[in-house]
């Protein structure tokens, strides 16, 4: 408690609501209970009336009932199923969802723990934030382990989710995300040589930086080393990392895509939803683009000749680029149950084009058609959400360790007003505190041998290399979603229709 002080206070009230809470509230239960509704799939009965098969066996009650009876022997029916034309004009009922429809659906656990385990990290980061800002701290942050946590989990989410792919008997999937694999291997070896005075992430300082100062470190502990590995080298191990998050996002981003298009064309009536729904889409290159600096800092800090009028000093442009990314997030998680409804809504846009074909159908391929929009609807919200927590947290990450201020965005004058503020609460702290007297010489020393570790890494991993990679790690995942998303936009309008 003495090391982490209210920030330990913090995680344990947290988690325990967490772990509490989760049978009677989940934040991510409420997303899709009640704001949804489902396409039910036809019941052998319905489909024999729509289609005529019902009148024309009615006469013959004593074959109808031998046929009952081969059904309740077989257990839920002919699994064989029957032929029925294509045009019936059948329609479709619709339910609102339910939990007691969730629970069987697949990665609908993974999907709950996601949403829920995401909104405790970010209550305890705005606890902490708040902690930090009302005086100055010289702890560890403890929102960083919950943040490196969620990067974690949702790393491991899109993981599985390609995995699931890949173990499909069909090998499309497979491929496309080979080739996406390579392809963004060849871009981040073109972003990579880039110059910094063009893409300023500041992977470069960040490094050499770094380099410095764990090859100082090492010369203070006699060991002789030339310090880590070559800039090179460290820009190829970032090659395939890039490539494999490229990878990963491929899906997420397709996925995208055919969303959005279907709920363009579902709120096609409403301006306002038309324009919100453009904006998601949108704002992404926006913030992708604020990261070039001819178009972002040399345009609003009027560090260009030709502007002379400044909208934002530095420090300002700085931290409102990563509010950019917060802002789009929420606004796209506000917009969640739109897309959900509209993967919903897929059921019935099959079952229309269904009827307008020739020939006959299966009637458990039919069952089957509309049953498994539904099926896969946590696997579609994953791949919504799943790279927003993913960003946001590495937005968060970025900001903590990269010693930005939230305060900086509101300019000079308040940003100063929130230093002092923190200068006046340290200097009010009591500085004679001494060591207790019953307390044991070893857990004294190992406090002390803790804190210079401490302050030995924050002196090796300084702000300035966090903001370099972590900067180039939030654009990188960014780009690539994007990138994903736009190819999407492109086959599913162009090539698919």
């Amino acid at each position: 408690m003495t090391i982490l002080g209210a920030q330990l206070v913090f995680s344990l009230i947290v988690f325990s609501l967490l772990q509490k809470l989760a049978k009677h509230f989940s934040f991510g239960r409420w997303l899709l209970c009640g704001k949804l509704f489902r396409f039910l799939h036809p019941t052998d009965a319905q489909i024999r009336e729509v289609a005529g098969l019902a009148s024309s066996t009615a006469p013959n009650k004593a074959k109808n009932r031998k046929f009952d009876n081969r059904k309740d022997k077989a257990g839920a029916g002919n699994a064989e199923g029957f032929s029925v034309p294509r045009s019936i004009p059948l329609e479709l009922d619709t339910a609102p969802v339910e939990l007691i429809d969730l629970l069987q659906l697949k990665f609908y656990d993974e999907y709950q723990w996601l949403m829920d385990f995401s909104v405790s990290a970010v209550v305890v980061y705005i606890l902490t934030e708040i902690y930090f800002t009302l005086g100055q701290r010289s702890e560890m942050n403890i929102s960083i382990l919950w943040c490196l946590l969620a990067v974690g989990f949702c790393l491991r989410l899109l993981v599985a989710q390609t995995a699931m792919y890949f173990k499909s008997d069909e090998g499309g999937e497979k491929i496309l995300c080979v080739t996406f694999g390579f392809f963004f291997l060849v871009v981040a070896m073109g972003v990579l040589v880039i110059d910094s005075g063009t893409l300023e992430l500041g992977l470069q300082e960040g490094y050499s930086n770094f380099s410095e100062s764990a090859t100082q470190f090492l010369k203070e502990q006699g060991l002789e080393s030339h310090g880590p590995v070559s800039f090179l080298t460290f820009k190829i191990i970032l090659t395939f990392l890039c490539s494999f998050i490229g990878a990963l996002l491929t899906f997420p981003g397709l996925r995208y895509a055919k969303l959005h298009l279907d709920t363009l064309k579902y709120y096609k009536e409403q301006r306002v939803m038309q324009a919100l729904l453009q904006l998601n889409f949108v704002m992404p290159i926006i913030i992708l683009l604020m990261w070039f600096k001819p178009i972002g800092r040399d345009v609003i800090c009027a560090k260009h000749w030709k502007v002379t009028y400044q909208l934002m000093n530095e420090p300002m442009f700085e931290i409102w680029r990563i509010s950019l990314i917060v802002i789009f997030i929420v606004l796209r998680l506000c917009l969640l149950t739109p897309h959900l409804q509209s993967h919903l809504n897929v059921a019935y846009i099959r079952l229309e084009n269904l009827k307008k074909e020739t020939g006959r159908v299966n009637s458990r391929d039919l069952q089957k058609m509309v049953a498994r929009v539904f099926y896969y609807l946590c696997v579609v919200a994953l791949q919504y959400i799943t790279p927003l927590v993913l960003l946001l947290f590495l937005t968060f990450l970025q900001k903590t360790l990269g010693d930005f201020s939230w305060s900086a965005m509101f300019g000079e004058s308040v940003e100063d007003y929130v230093t002092s503020l923190s200068v006046g609460k340290a200097n009010i702290a009591p500085t004679n505190a001494t060591t207790p007297i019953n307390e044991p010489d070893s857990v004294t020393e190992a406090v002390a041998q803790f804190s210079w570790a401490m302050t030995n890494l924050r002196l090796v991993f300084s702000p300035q290399w966090y903001r370099g990679l972590l900067a180039f790690v939030v654009w990188w995942v960014g780009a690539s979603w994007f990138t994903c998303t736009a190819f999407g936009i492109y086959y599913y309008s162009k090539i698919s229709s």
